[in-house]
C-alpha cells in the first residue's frame, strides 16, 4: 500500500477513534469494548475471490484460536488476484472460550469495511485485522493516540504517579518475556485498598526491537490519561497497552516483573497466564511459531529478528566518536550547552536530523563499568527523567547522547538570563514533576537510584516546561578518587543533607533534603548559597524560610518576580511546609518521594508540620559556607555507599 493510502486509511482510523471511543466507552461485555474500527479506502477489485479468501482466513484464525490454546494466530490466501492477510490476537488473561467470542465480535464488527481491502477491529479483549498485504511484522503507524476513559479519581495525582511507573516498567519489561505479554498490579500511593492495573502486549511476530518501540509510543500516548482519568489503553499495529483503578482481567494472571527489569534479566519461562494449559497445546502453539519464525527467515535475514528473541534489551544505541564530533561541529564552543560536575554539555544533530544533547563524562579514562551502568541508567524511561539515547566509550572520551531539551536548565529561569519569566503555576508543575521523577527513581524503578545532586541546573524543561531530571546514576560512573570537589564526595554543598556532605552518611533522604532546597529556591528566585550581609540581618535561605515560616511570614518569601494574583497563600504556605519537612533531620523525619507527592496531590492541609528543633543549623552553615571550596573535611573517609541498589 503506497504512502498515500496509508495516509488516507490513518485519517480514517482517527476519526473512528473519535467516533468510537468517546461516544462508547463502556458495554455491558468489558472484553468486547470497541476501541477501534477502521477501513481502508481502497476497495478490491474482484469481489468473489476477496470474500472467498476472506472468509477462508477468518475461520482458519478462528479455528487456531479454539482449538490450539493460543491467543495469537495468522492465516494468509494468495492463490489469485485477491491476497489476504489476517491476524487476531486476545490478550493472554482471557480463557480459549472468551477468546473465540471476541474474535466473533470483532469479526462482525470488521465486516462494515465492505470490500476495503484492509481493515482492523481494536477491542478490550482482542484485535483482527487484514491486509492485502503482508504486515505481521510491523509495529507502529501514524495517526495512533492513546484513548482516555471517563472515569476519575478523589487522589487523581496518586493514581498517576502510580500508574507512570507501573506502565514505564511494563515498557521494559514485556520485550524481554516470552509471548510478549504482561499483566501487573501496583499499590497505589499512600493507601491500603487502591490498586492500579495495567497489560502489556505485543504481537509475536515482531522483534524484540519492535516491541520495545511500539510499547515506547503507547505509554508515549497513554501517559496523559492518567492525568485525567483512571482508565485508559494506547494501541498501535503491533502492540496494546492498558490501566485502570478497576480489575479488568483474573488475579491469578499478573507476574512479577522485577526480574525482567534487571539489566540483562531473561526468562527461560514464559509468564504464566491463568486460563493458558500446556501439554498437547504448548506443542501446537511451538510448531506454529516455528513455521512462522521460517516464514520470516526467509524475507529478512538480518540478525536479531528472531521471533521472540526476548532475552533482554539491546540498551543504548553506540555511536561512533567521530560522528558525535561531527554532529556537535567538533565540540565548537558555540554548541556548548552548559557545564557541570559530570562532563560539559553540546548541542549536536545526528543522522537523520535528530537533535541531541551529547555530555563529555569527565571521568578520564575509567571505563570498567561504564557500558554495564549507562545500560542499566538507558533502561530508566519516565516522564520527569531525561532519557539516555546512545553512549560512546571508543573514543579519546566517554559519551553520553541525551534527548535535547529546549528550554535549558531551571537554573536560568531562576536567576539566570530568563528570571521572571515562570509563573507560579508553571514552578508548582515543576516541584511536583521533579518529585514524581525522584519518587521513580527511589521506590519505582527495579533498582533504588540516588541522585546525590539534585539542584536546578539538573533539572531541564522541555517546550512545555515540564521538568525533567539529568545525571541521575552518574555518580556510579565517578572513580573514587575523582568527584565534583576532589574528594570521595560526589554532590554540590549547599545543596547537599548534612548527614551526607559532612559525615559520608548516604540514602534516599539525601536527595530529599535537596529537593527541599530546590523547592525554596524555586518559590523565592534566590540561591541556597548566596552570601547573607550579616551586618544587614540577611540570612542563609534556609534559615531565613525558617524564620519567615515561624514568624507566620511565609509570603516574603516568595519571589518578586511573581504575580500576588497567581497564587494563593495557604497554597504558598503548604508547599514552604513541605520543603521545609524535607530539609529536617534526622533522615527519619523527612518524608520519602514518594509520600512528598502524596502531600502536593492532596488538596488538604499538612497534618504533621515541620519543626525547627529537626534542624541543626550549624552543620547546615559548614557545608554553605564551604561551597566554594575545593575540599571539605568528612568524619567518615567512606563516602562511597552504592547509590544503587536492588530494590528489596
Amino acid at each position: 500500500m503506497n504512502s498515500y493510502r496509508w495516509f488516507r486509511w490513518q485519517m480514517v482510523v482517527v476519526a473512528f477513534v473519535l467516533m468510537v471511543f468517546l461516544s462508547n466507552p463502556v458495554r455491558s461485555q468489558p472484553q468486547t469494548n470497541i476501541l477501534i474500527t477502521a477501513c481502508s479506502l481502497v476497495n478490491v477489485t474482484n469481489l468473489q475471490n476477496f470474500y472467498t479468501n476472506l472468509n477462508e482466513t477468518f475461520r482458519n484464525v478462528r479455528q487456531q484460536l479454539a482449538n490450539n490454546n493460543t491467543h495469537f494466530a495468522t492465516a494468509d490466501q494468495t492463490r489469485n488476484s485477491e491476497s489476504v492477510y489476517v491476524m487476531g490476537q486476545c490478550r493472554n488473561y482471557m480463557s480459549a472460550r472468551d477468546c473465540v467470542a471476541c474474535f466473533d465480535f470483532a469479526d462482525r464488527t470488521i465486516r462494515v469495511c465492505a470490500g476495503a481491502n484492509g481493515g482492523r477491529a481494536v477491542l478490550d479483549g482482542c484485535f483482527l485485522r487484514y491486509e492485502s498485504n503482508s504486515f505481521y511484522d510491523q509495529t507502529t503507524l501514524p495517526g495512533n493516540v492513546g484513548l482516555c476513559g471517563n472515569r476519575t479519581s478523589s487522589r487523581q495525582r496518586v493514581f498517576e504517579t502510580t500508574v507512570d511507573g507501573l506502565m514505564s516498567n511494563l515498557s521494559i519489561a514485556t520485550p524481554k518475556i516470552n509471548g510478549f505479554f504482561a499483566a501487573a498490579t501496583a499499590a497505589v500511593n499512600g493507601t491500603n485498598t487502591s490498586t492500579a492495573y495495567a497489560i502489556a502486549q505485543c504481537a509475536p511476530t515482531v522483534t524484540r526491537d519492535g516491541c520495545s518501540d511500539c510499547l515506547q509510543k503507547a505509554y508515549s500516548n497513554i501517559q496523559s490519561c492518567a492525568t485525567d482519568v483512571t482508565d485508559g489503553r494506547g494501541v498501535d499495529s503491533g502492540c496494546f497497552m492498558r490501566f485502570s483503578a478497576s480489575p479488568f482481567f483474573p488475579a491469578n494472571s499478573s507476574i512479577d516483573i522485577a526480574p525482567f527489569l534487571l539489566d540483562g534479566g531473561s526468562s527461560n519461562k514464559g509468564a504464566i497466564i491463568g486460563g493458558v494449559v500446556g501439554g498437547v497445546g504448548g506443542l501446537m502453539i511451538l510448531l506454529i511459531l516455528i513455521l512462522l519464525w521460517y516464514r520470516r527467515s526467509r524475507k529478512r535475514t538480518s540478525p536479531g529478528n528472531s521471533l521472540y528473541g526476548a532475552t533482554e534489551l539491546q540498551g543504548p544505541m553506540t555511536y561512533s566518536y567521530n560522528d558525535l564530533k561531527k554532529a556537535t561541529k567538533d565540540f565548537r564552543e558555540e554548541n556548548k550547552l552548559g557545564e557541570g560536575g559530570f562532563g560539559d554539555v553540546y548541542k549536536g544533530t545526528v543522522k537523520g536530523g535528530n537533535i541531541v544533547a551529547v555530555k563529555k563524562l569527565a571521568i578520564g579514562s575509567a571505563k570498567d563499568n561504564f557500558d554495564s551502568e549507562v545500560r542499566v541508567i538507558s533502561n530508566v524511561h519516565h516522564r520527569n527523567l531525561i532519557r539516555l539515547l546512545g553512549c560512546c566509550s571508543k573514543g579519546p572520551e566517554l559519551l553520553l547522547v541525551l534527548e535535547y531539551m529546549e528550554n535549558g536548565s531551571l537554573e536560568k529561569y531562576l536567576y539566570g538570563e530568563k528570571r521572571g519569566n515562570l509563573s507560579w503555576k508553571q514552578r508548582y508543575d515543576i516541584i511536583f514533576g521533579t518529585a514524581r521523577g525522584l519518587a521513580y527513581l527511589h521506590e519505582q524503578y527495579h533498582v533504588t537510584i540516588i541522585h546525590r545532586d539534585i539542584k536546578p541546573s539538573n533539572i531541564l524543561l522541555d517546550t512545555d516546561f515540564q521538568p525533567k531530571i539529568a545525571d541521575f546514576g552518574l555518580a556510579r560512573l565517578l572513580p573514587e578518587d575523582k568527584t565534583h570537589i576532589s574528594t570521595r564526595f560526589a554532590g554540590t554543598m549547599g545543596y547537599t543533607a548534612p548527614e551526607y556532605a559532612i559525615h559520608g552518611q548516604l540514602s534516599e533522604k539525601v536527595d530529599t533534603y535537596s529537593f527541599g532546597i530546590v523547592v525554596l529556591e524555586i518559590i523565592s528566585g534566590k540561591r541556597c548559597t548566596d552570601v547573607p550581609n550579616e551586618s544587614a540581618g540577611d540570612q542563609y535561605l534556609l534559615e531565613h524560610a525558617w524564620n519567615l515560616y515561624e514568624t507566620r511570614m511565609h509570603l516574603k518569601l516568595v519571589d518578586e518576580t511573581l504575580n500576588p494574583n497567581d497564587y494563593k497563600e495557604e497554597e504558598i504556605k503548604k508547599v514552604i511546609e513541605i520543603a521545609l519537612m524535607c530539609t529536617q533531620s534526622p533522615v527519619s523525619v523527612r518524608p520519602t518521594m514518594s509520600e512528598v507527592v502524596m502531600l502536593l496531590s492532596d488538596r488538604s492541609r499538612v497534618q504533621n508540620p515541620p519543626s525547627r528543633q529537626n534542624v541543626n543549623f550549624t552543620d547546615i552553615r559548614i557545608q554553605v559556607e564551604n561551597s566554594t571550596s575545593t575540599t571539605l573535611s568528612m568524619s567518615n573517609a567512606d563516602a562511597t555507599i552504592t547509590e544503587l541498589t536492588g530494590r528489596k
